[in-house]
């Protein structure tokens, strides 16, 4: 999912993504230690993903912030 995709998921949308993101990486993890992972290039993707995901959610938080304060 690209960023622009990303930014028009509402904010509970998203949290359902990170969240499954953040299952599926660490599912990626037991594999590697336990050896059955195939496709190594899926934890780079996922994580980059979920660093994605938090930036979104930490830009919204900041917007709100300001808001706030301008009010």
């Amino acid at each position: 999912m690209k960023t622009d995709e990303c930014r028009a998921l509402s904010t509970e949308e998203i949290h359902t993504k990170l969240l499954k993101a953040r299952e599926e990486m660490m599912n990626f993890r037991f594999q590697q230690a336990s050896g059955e992972l195939a496709d190594y290039s899926r934890i780079r993707f996922t994580r980059r993903q979920i660093a994605r995901l938090m930036t979104i959610l930490k830009e919204r938080e900041l917007a709100e912030t300001r808001e706030v304060s301008n009010e």
